[in-house]
């Protein structure tokens, strides 16, 4: 049984290890296509676009939210803004009354349905060619809409375009260590763009055609994860979608552990079952890297992350349960010796594919800070990240896989 085990362990950590060379062979193919422009562009011409701003809850950013989009540098008459109020239960009406006298600004307020319900009665009122959401948590760089839409007017083929989202003033050690993760983030969005492979259109501030939902339909639930429900809807459906690395939107990351746990186990649990929806699209030719590279990769990383976090507690349920046993027959006794203590993680035969699984970590999340902050080097946050994240996201991954399971729905917050 352990040479099974044993098997399946480093099959695992090869499979992890693949990934990550294959986004480092990635990036090194087309480095010289990451372009982070300075200052102001300027556009052929300026499409009218539409931005909807779902809120529940959030008196305390929707103001600034607000603010960003309109002191974006692009033509004032061709950006429409819709506030839509998901049955808020503070003061977060009250404050976007306030931008009720702008000419290009409309208020909606709905009972409480969910993000997609508010996003789908935006939709209803969109009479541009274009759309995208910004989250009320979140506010844009002056450019960042400019830099986008350079995007479609390259390429006439391409039907939504991600920004890259950073955090915003990190106060506390926990979102320092978020920090890094979203320089990873955009880091493998990049990469997953060039490979054609994107599978989340994040909430704050992807841009699409309006054809995307004239012809696909409108946003569903998907597991309270609907900005990667679309994405999955349109990689079936051969609709190209790009990152663009140089538009940055800057977000408000939960303060708290407790906060931070609840936000990974709607998307962990979104992403476990919105590719299990999806499955048919698995190793199907016509579907591209989405198919034969993206979810594999979720399905892997869910995988190894389970099976590696179960290994671990197990191994550590032994050496403790050697320890009583020999606590019982021979009384207590100070020693170093940790016998029967065979952690994968100090496994000195595989100690190689670690030490190459988190140099290549390490690697995106210099690559990723280098594209968002024009800096290279590592940095403290990064400890903290490790730190952190080891001991606490595998735990929402369990979570997550629990609840699906068992068919429960996490919380929205």
């Amino acid at each position: 049984m352990s040479l099974i085990f044993s098997a399946l362990f480093y099959i695992l950590i090869f499979l992890v290890v693949y990934v990550q060379v294959f986004f480092l062979v990635t990036f090194l193919e087309n480095r010289k296509k990451i372009v982070t422009r300075k200052g102001s562009i300027t556009l052929g011409h300026y499409p009218a676009v539409t931005i909807m701003v779902p809120a529940f809850n959030e008196e305390s950013t929707i103001y600034i939210t607000v603010r960003s989009l309109l002191l974006l540098h692009y033509p004032k008459d061709k950006i429409k803004i819709l506030l839509i109020d998901d049955g808020s239960t503070d003061g977060t009406w009250n404050a976007m009354q306030k931008f009720s006298h702008y000419p290009n600004i409309k208020v909606f307020q709905k009972e409480n349905g969910g993000k997609y319900t508010a996003l789908n009665l935006g939709l209803e009122h969109v009479e541009t060619d274009f759309v995208g959401c910004l989250d009320a948590d979140s506010f844009v760089d002056p450019e960042a809409l400019s830099r986008i839409m350079s995007y479609f007017q390259t390429d006439p083929s391409i039907m939504a375009v991600a920004p890259s989202v950073v955090v915003h003033n990190p106060k506390s050690i926990l979102q320092q260590a978020q920090r890094v993760e979203y320089y990873m983030s955009v880091y493998f969005k990049k990469m997953h763009g060039f490979m054609g492979a994107i599978h989340v259109t994040p909430g704050p501030f992807t841009i699409f055609r309006k054809k995307v939902f004239n012809d696909l339909g409108n946003y569903t639930k998907a597991h309270n994860t609907e900005d990667m429900e679309i994405a999955y809807r349109m990689q079936k459906n051969h609709y190209k979608i790009e990152h663009c690395n140089d538009a940055f939107v800057y977000t408000n990351t939960p303060p708290t552990v407790v906060k931070l746990f609840k936000q990974r186990l709607r998307w962990t649990y979104g992403s476990i079952n919105n590719t299990f929806d999806y499955r048919k699209v698995l190793f199907k030719k016509q579907y591209g890297n989405f198919s034969w590279f993206t979810l594999p990769t979720v399905v892997i990383s869910i995988v190894s992350a389970g099976y590696l976090f179960s290994r671990g507690v197990y191994s550590f349920g032994s050496f403790l349960y050697s320890k009583i046993v020999e606590l019982n027959l021979v009384g207590f006794h100070f020693s170093l010796k940790l016998s029967g203590l065979d952690l994968f993680f100090i496994n000195t035969q595989s100690l190689i594919f670690v030490v190459l699984l988190y140099s290549m970590i390490i690697l995106s999340m210099v690559v990723g800070r280098r594209m968002a902050e024009g800096k290279w080097g590592v940095s403290l946050d990064m400890i903290y990240f490790f730190t952190i994240f080891t001991i606490i996201a595998p735990l929402w991954l369990m979570k997550a896989i629990y609840d699906t399971v068992l068919s429960k729905k996490p919380a929205w917050k």
